[in-house]
């Protein structure tokens, strides 16, 4: 598919994302520290059997295996030499994923792991460099759009978005992850950006569609508010991928234990809300997603829309 035909979609109806990938990768045998994203190349079964579990769930879209997949972030599992391979098999694999069904693959730029200067050490040029690495080899292994996720600071999401506009992608969504302020239900990003000002930022650098993933505290319903004031200043279509709950340490391991059916009674409100896009982010699995999917069918059938 063209991902002009996923604006188009977005157009015509609402569209199902996927789940945890990290959590996935965890339970198939992943060593925690360990990179997920050199399992595109080295057991590019498991990645692709995770990937086929979110089709068969109903999935619309699949976002490719490669959060951590800049130079500078495999460079601390000794594998910045594979950069250009380890992003085009995740394309490739969540290409494959779809077998014969329709669907659309969301390459997929996470955060770098570090601040940048002044507040950290690391020169901005080396960030961008690295970005537009990992977004030539994304759209070369053919996604149907770019998703920058999880970030917290717009200029990190400034460099992302441009390396994503350079490598040609013809879609780009940006997603910022907020957290939920102890005082109140204010929400800022962990930098202190709130909805609308990432709304307004990334509209003005061309993003098309703006998202919302992970954070602490951001459930469906405080995910459908923030969807709300993205909308309030700009009418972009949106994406919301919510945790699955909040996340608790048991045995030294994080968990999560909102169950499916909890998520999909969600659902209504985050489209009433306006999004367009709705998938789940740590702790949701293929049965998170099945439920998302039924609950998606029954509410196209009640209004007399395609699902």
């Amino acid at each position: 598919m063209t991902s002009s035909s996923l604006l188009q979609a977005l157009t015509r109806r609402p569209l199902l994302s996927d789940g945890a990938m990290g959590t996935q990768l965890q339970r198939a045998g992943l060593e925690p520290g360990g990179c997920g994203e050199a399992w595109n190349v080295d057991h590019p079964e498991r990645v692709l059997a995770i990937q086929r579990a979110y089709v068969e769930a109903g999935s619309d879209c699949l976002i490719t295996n490669t959060f951590g997949g800049s130079r500078i972030m495999l460079e601390r599992h000794g594998e910045g030499s594979r950069v250009a391979a380890i992003n085009r098999a995740g394309a490739a694999l969540a290409r494959r994923a779809f077998g014969e069904r329709p669907g659309f693959v969301l390459g997929d730029i996470g955060p770098f792991g570090g601040l940048l200067e002044p507040y950290g050490d690391v020169p901005a040029e080396r960030v961008a460099a690295a970005f537009a690495e990992q977004a030539t080899a994304l759209v070369a292994g053919g996604v149907d759009a770019i998703i920058v996720e999880t970030q917290t600071a717009l200029e990190e999401l400034e460099l992302a978005v441009a390396a994503a506009r350079g490598a040609g992608a013809p879609c780009v969504i940006g997603s910022l992850a907020f957290d939920r302020l102890r005082e109140g239900d204010e929400v800022r990003t962990m930098m202190g950006v709130s909805p609308e000002q990432a709304a307004r930022f990334m509209a003005e650098r061309g993003v098309d569609v703006l998202a919302l993933n992970c954070g602490t505290g951001i459930d469906m319903a405080k995910a459908a508010d923030t969807v709300r004031r993205y909308r309030a200043v700009s009418d972009l279509p949106i994406m919301v991928q919510p945790n699955a709950g909040q996340p608790e340490l048991e045995n030294l391991a994080v968990v999560y234990r909102q169950p499916p059916e909890a998520m999909a009674a969600g659902l209504e409100a985050v489209l009433a809300a306006g999004a367009r896009i709705v998938g789940g982010c740590c702790g949701s699995t293929p049965e998170h997603i099945r439920h998302l999917r039924r609950a998606l069918d029954e509410l196209a059938g009640r209004r007399g829309a395609p699902a």
